[in-house]
């Protein structure tokens, strides 16, 4: 997910998939960090009274994209039910990605949390504090039909181009395997490299990949030729030492976990539910 160094943060719409609400946020200099924190239920507290303000970097679908103008996703819908839990509506922030990892809007108290498809790594724990793991993530290469290529090595040998999202785990993961992919700043920017012929296969999460091959159009013209495991799990952050926050992330993917939410929304945003991914979260 590539940084977007100058662009202003974006409040944008969001919806409720528990509760059927629809959400926009208008951001004010006296609530956006800057004034008295708010407490919610569980003695959380806030940075805007009534809202649970959710920085996000977009597009990443299947987990937050706008959809009809309003933002929506696996991420999004998880995050809603800690909002209703805490009796509070969420609000989303578009981000630059960069953030996420330094924790730099939370700290600075634009926003509560961080939910971004973002993996668990230990170099990000020193600036942020994850909650439980909520998805267990693999690594797709996505190719051109017409290249020819049938694995990630092929790519090299071949001497085509490969892409990937910036600072993503999955841009890492092909360095370290000796490539030096060529950068998109989103998702989107990914799929569209591949569409325009500037890179013939690119690195990047599995449901990601499971989104975009939903559509005829882009399985007519790519497949799938890999399918990498490199143990990585998904994490919502939160600025380091809000502890009460934390609990309440983890307690509400624990009960949707539990009560089968989890695997509805699971097959609603990403497809069928495996049975391992209920081992996600103990």
């Amino acid at each position: 997910m590539k940084t977007l160094l100058g662009r202003r943060a974006r409040v944008l719409a969001a919806t409720t998939a528990t509760a059927g609400l629809v959400l926009v946020a208008g951001c004010s200099s006296s609530d956006s960090g800057s004034g008295a924190r708010k407490t919610a239920a569980g003695g959380v507290e806030l940075v805007r009274a009534g809202r649970l303000t959710t920085c996000t970097h977009l597009p990443y679908p299947p987990f937050q994209s706008e959809i009809d103008g309003k933002v929506q996703g696996f991420d999004v819908s998880l995050i809603d039910l800690v909002a209703k839990d805490l009796g509070v509506r969420q609000d989303i922030v578009d981000t630059p990605f960069e953030n996420f990892k330094t924790g730099a809007f939370l700290n600075s108290g634009q926003c509560d949390l961080a939910a971004a498809g973002m993996t668990i790594t230990a170099e990000r724990k020193k600036n942020v504090d994850f909650s439980d793991p909520y998805f267990d993530a693999t690594q797709a290469v996505l190719v051109d039909r017409k290249s020819g290529i049938t694995s990630l090595a092929d790519v090299k040998a071949k001497g085509k181009k490969l892409g990937a999202q910036a600072q993503t785990t999955g841009e890492d993961y092909a360095r370290s395997k000796g490539y030096d992919p060529v950068s998109f700043e989103s998702s989107d920017g990914v799929l569209n490299g591949l569409r325009t012929g500037q890179v013939q296969a690119v690195v990047i999460d599995y449901p990601v990949v499971q989104g975009w091959l939903k559509d005829k159009a882009n399985s007519d013209a790519f497949k799938l030729v890999d399918n990498l495991t490199t143990g990585e799990q998904y994490g919502f952050t939160v600025k380091k030492g809000n502890t009460r926050l934390l609990a309440a992330i983890n307690k509400a993917i624990a009960h949707a976990k539990a009560d089968g939410t989890y695997a509805k929304l699971y097959e609603k945003w990403i497809g069928p539910y495996p049975a391992s991914a209920s081992a996600t979260v103990s």
